[in-house]
């Protein structure tokens, strides 16, 4: 019997694939079925200690890593009174723009503090451009139980080296008390207005 011509057992394959079941997501109707894979790079998220300190310090790597340009961090220090994060310095403007982001993954490496991780959110579609530049209170994580949302100070005796090698495990008293005399100090500096 002679060879079959490549045309005809090419045809052959298409043919047969006719009659196979076709694996179809219903997207976005059944969005769960397929959930992302962990290592899956989405939306960047920044960090919070236990306590609800930032773990941005401001220092901008993630912003000179970037090959595309998308990350703008402006620092600010810290001061007594109003402290972001446990170090010196904070991410005061911290802006990521998904217009220009490649999600590569270069900033997360750059980062010396894990501040910036990336999540699994992967719905970043928009009709309005400008919503797609997220600013720093879009990107920073949520409040867990256990933290206080910043500014307060570090736990008592506890230093900035003790944050980053975890022995901060959630918020003192003592710093639960001072933001709650903070926030009454700034509503009744708001109600004299």
């Amino acid at each position: 019997m002679a060879e079959l011509p490549q045309v005809v057992r090419g045809f052959g394959v298409t043919f047969l694939t006719m009659f196979k079941k076709v694996n179809t997501q219903q997207y976005p109707e059944e969005r769960d079925l397929y959930p992302p894979k962990p290592r899956f790079h989405g939306r960047h998220l920044l960090n919070r200690h236990p306590d609800g300190l930032e773990k941005c310090v401001g220092c901008e790597l993630c912003a000179w890593a970037c090959p595309a340009d998308a990350i703008y961090v402006e620092g600010a220090d810290n001061t007594e009174e109003e402290r972001f994060s446990p170090g010196e310095r904070y991410g005061r403007v911290y802006q990521i723009n998904y217009l220009r982001c490649i999600f590569c993954g270069l900033c997360i490496e750059a980062c010396p503090t894990r501040a910036l991780t990336m999540g699994n959110e992967y719905e970043l579609a928009d009709d309005n451009r400008a919503d797609l530049i997220y600013e720093k209170q879009d990107l920073l994580a949520p409040i867990l139980p256990g933290m206080i949302p910043a500014p307060h100070a570090m736990v008592e005796g506890m230093t900035e080296q003790d944050y980053y090698q975890g022995k901060v495990t959630k918020a003192s008293p003592a710093q639960q008390v001072e933001r709650e005399h903070a926030d009454a100090i700034r509503r009744a500096d708001e109600a004299k207005r």
